[in-house]
């Protein structure tokens, strides 16, 4: 079943009355599934969410992606291939009162009109457990078909109960190719885009609006709007130079979101790149979050649990290396301060590595936890009272500095009931490979003993 047995959604040319004009992004949103840019993966002819709008089988779903992928596009596109009233509510601005009026127009549409209604729930994270729970009685007995989108992990943010009910699709950022596809439609549409203007753009300019996008239809079609507005007059049509391109974005920054996915993903991928030992894509990830307004001090105190987590001992300079970084940024500030970041990050993606503290300590607070309050054993026990000494606290103590090589072989610092565990084992790399030869040597001096 193709396009062509669906008339197009009517797209209008303004909200209200006469002279009061959408905005650009919102005149060109796509009529047909052919039209609707990006997101292949999901909608290629054959895929499942495809032959599902297609072939009309309605299921409630969740819309997960970065703002400007089409989120509410593909909800209004959905409704209209499902022959479905549209309704649509902001978790920001919405309650349970919003909730259940929506909901008693989804009952009159299907009991009086045998009409299927499309809930649409922009930002849902935004809604508390109890409001996202007043979704669940209406979806179950098909009241409603449920659409919710959000730009935050879901496993994170959504009910189990809510999670269960729908079918969750991933929504990706936009290429520069389909920026670029959409800003060529709205320059040559003349019912809906810019084509009455007669704008001319070049290749270049295109391509800088679809970079400054970076991945935002929403915000690529907003700035050409603006340019367009601001076009170069010649005798027979207006152009839309580079120059102007520029003081449109100018400041623009790169999508960061901070506290949401976005940033967690990019410090992951960072400290991914550190422990790879990928300097150019450790730096690469850095410049990213710094580009994209990060608080350098948050980058150096990761860099600091960097430091410790994947390098150790191996190499214990990383770890001063990078608090020496934290502290010159306190001292210098950007942008001079975030080169100290960067050699710190560097210093440590070259460094050789080693978890072997890391495992080590986890392993201990584990044991700590599960093995209960354990008594110290009696010769490990400070004497500093003639009772104590009485009750041979300290006796049997081995000084270590009286043995050879200030190591007292065959002594047991474990509670009883632990004795002979083991945890800390360095790696044959870097500081730690003469730190594994020493404690080898020394307990095998402490099993003869």
């Amino acid at each position: 079943m193709g396009d062509s047995l669906f008339p197009p959604i009517p797209n209008p040319s303004h909200t209200g009355g006469e002279g009061d004009f959408a905005p650009l992004a919102e005149r060109m949103r796509p009529a047909t599934l052919d039209e609707y840019a990006g997101q292949l993966h999901l909608l290629a002819p054959g895929k499942p969410l495809r032959r599902a709008i297609e072939e009309s089988r309605p299921h409630s779903m969740l819309f997960w992606g970065p703002p400007g992928t089409g989120k509410t596009t593909l909800a209004r596109l959905i409704t209209h291939y499902w022959n479905a009233e549209f309704l649509t509510l902001s978790a920001v601005l919405a309650g349970v009162k919003e909730i259940r009026a929506a909901v008693e127009v989804a009952r009159q549409n299907r009991e009086r009109f045998g009409r299927k209604t499309v809930l649409f729930v922009d930002e849902v994270h935004r809604f508390n457990k109890a409001q996202q729970d007043a979704f669940l009685p209406h979806i179950e007995d098909g009241t409603l078909l449920f659409i919710g989108a959000t730009t935050e992990n879901p496993s994170f943010e959504l009910n189990n109960a809510l999670l269960s009910r729908v079918r969750t699709y991933v929504l990706r950022s936009l290429t520069q190719a389909d920026i670029i596809a959409v800003l060529k439609r709205a320059l040559q549409d003349s019912a809906k885009g810019l084509g009455e203007m007669r704008l001319q753009a070049s290749d270049a300019v295109l391509d800088a609006l679809a970079t400054a996008a970076d991945g935002d239809a929403r915000r690529a079609l907003n700035w050409l709007e603006i340019a367009a507005d601001l076009a170069e007059e010649t005798t027979e049509c207006a152009e839309i130079t580079e120059a102007t391109v520029q003081e449109v974005v100018a400041e623009s920054l790169r999508r960061f979101d901070k506290g949401g996915d976005l940033f967690y993903e990019q410090i992951s991928a960072l400290h991914k790149s550190v422990r790879g030992t990928d300097p150019d894509a450790a730096l690469y990830w850095l410049c990213r979050m710094l580009d994209g307004g990060c608080d350098p001090l948050y980058i150096a105190r990761r860099v600091v649990r960097m430091a410790s987590e994947d390098i150790g001992n191996a190499d214990p300079r990383g770890l001063q290396l990078a608090l020496n970084a934290w502290d010159a940024y306190e001292r210098l500030g950007s942008p001079e301060g975030e080169l100290m970041i960067a050699q710190a990050v560097a210093y440590l993606a070259c460094a050789p590595k080693s978890n072997a503290v890391y495992t080590a300590f986890k392993m201990a607070k584990v044991d700590a936890k599960q093995s209960g309050t354990l008594d110290v054993p009696i010769h490990l026990r400070n004497a500093p009272t003639k009772l104590m000494q009485a009750l041979d606290y300290g006796k049997g103590y081995r000084y270590a500095h009286d043995e050879k090589d200030a190591y007292a072989a065959g002594e047991n610092y474990f509670p009883e009931a632990m004795k002979g565990r083991r945890y800390y084992e360095p790696v044959e790399r870097g500081l730690e490979l003469k730190i594994r030869e020493k404690l080898a040597r020394l307990r095998s001096s402490k099993g003869r003993a």
